[in-house]
């Protein structure tokens, strides 16, 4: 007499499953992030909480990473993420909805033009490269005259600096020399 032998398929755990099932909640916290471009960790995990609750989706308070990565699934063939950042200043930890890659169609999209654009990649690369994590205006001003796109007047620079701070991109900090330097920090 033979054996029946029965061959069972094992599902996933249900928790790997519900990840990357977009639903309601996680739609409702995108547009958000859209709405807002970035939020600060507790503002972020309120919304979880709220995008949640309004659409009785499971919550869980230690979970909004896993929440986040299953829309930065579906994001991923549009090239844009919720990223989480540091603020340099205070330590306070950001949301972003981020572009991750630079194209005609997102430049044109941008706030700032081309040559404004190349100035804050040239401020980025001042303050990578300094020790102190900072750069100051007057090389910063400087760099503004070996643009490869248009060419900023140094009137220019200073009011783009003074943009991309009202902007939140940058951080204005008085040197403690007492001169007129300023330096920037990425925000």
């Amino acid at each position: 007499m033979e054996a029946l032998h029965t061959i069972v398929m094992k599902r996933p755990a249900q928790s790997r499953v519900m990840t990357r099932v977009m639903g309601d909640s996680h739609r409702r916290f995108l547009q958000t992030m859209m709405l807002n471009g970035i939020v600060d960790e507790q503002a972020a995990k309120t919304l979880h909480q709220h995008c949640c609750e309004t659409h009785n989706a499971q919550y869980t308070a230690d979970k909004l990473d896993e929440f986040i990565d299953t829309i930065n699934s579906k994001l991923q063939p549009m090239f844009m993420q919720i990223r989480k950042g540091m603020s340099e200043d205070n330590g306070q930890q950001f949301y972003a909805l981020v572009n991750m890659t630079e194209t005609e169609v997102t430049r044109m999209s941008s706030d700032y033009a081309d040559n404004e654009l190349e100035l804050f990649k040239k401020t980025m690369d001042l303050i990578v490269g300094s020790d102190a994590g900072k750069a100051s205006s007057t090389d910063i001003l400087n760099s503004a005259d070996m643009l490869s796109t248009k060419k900023l007047k140094k009137s220019e620079a200073e009011h783009l600096l003074n943009r991309l701070v009202q902007d939140q991109w940058l951080n204005e900090v008085r040197s403690s020399t007492g001169n007129m330097t300023w330096n920037f920090q990425f925000s």
